[in-house]
């Protein structure tokens, strides 16, 4: 565990709190059923420039979108403001992601699906990658990052100990897409720093 006198780090123009370096995790889809998709009160993240890949994506995923979803990007578009004015996805019957398909019991993202199976070039909204790591701006182009725990996710947390995954390299690719392979780079030498220093 992280030592009491270890708090919020800064790494380039990021402040990183310590759970990312001393959580571990490891998405288990076979056990969550990819239930994050479908819980929760508003839809993911999203920027302008995510919301015009959507857009540009949003035939080659329409078929695999439920008609209350395709009912909903209908009315309302692919994104809203929610309640704190901030652009996140469409979501359906006030929980579920618009853009949710299944593969048998399992939830998954359809604009993933299609990006992997090459329909597409847009992965999906790098809010979602990053899960359960969340980002917040502030003034003067700072970031902060920190862990968000949800008890869904119990799963993943027991996987991720079992695999010794902790937070900051089980999201390298999508941390790496957000801040840069130079900032990870930063990101990694500053946990080797804590761990000689038996900080983590």
């Amino acid at each position: 565990m992280v030592k009491q006198q270890l708090h919020i780090l800064q790494v380039g123009n990021v402040l990183v709190s310590p759970d990312i370096f001393t959580e571990y995790f490891c998405c288990d889809l076979d056990a969550c059923k990819g239930i994050c998709c479908v819980e929760g009160d508003a839809g993911a993240p999203v920027e302008l420039d995510e919301i015009a890949e959507i857009e540009n994506c949003l035939d080659m995923v329409w078929g695999d979108l439920s008609a209350s979803a395709q009912s909903v990007i209908d009315r309302q578009g692919v994104a809203y403001a929610d309640r704190d004015g901030e652009l996140v996805t469409s979501i359906v019957n006030g929980k579920d992601c618009a853009f949710t398909c299944y593969a048998g019991e399992t939830c998954l993202c359809a604009l993933e699906r299609a990006c992997r199976e090459g329909r597409s070039r847009f992965v999906k909204p790098v809010s979602c990658s990053l899960y359960p790591i969340r980002e917040k701006k502030f003034p003067g182009g700072i970031s902060g990052i920190n862990y968000h725990k949800w008890q869904i996710c119990e799963s993943a947390r027991a996987k991720g100990r079992e695999f010794n995954l902790p937070l900051y390299k089980f999201l390298k690719e999508p941390l790496i897409r957000r801040f840069g392979a130079e900032w990870y780079k930063e990101l990694l030498e500053l946990a080797d720093e804590l761990r000689v220093q038996g900080l983590i």
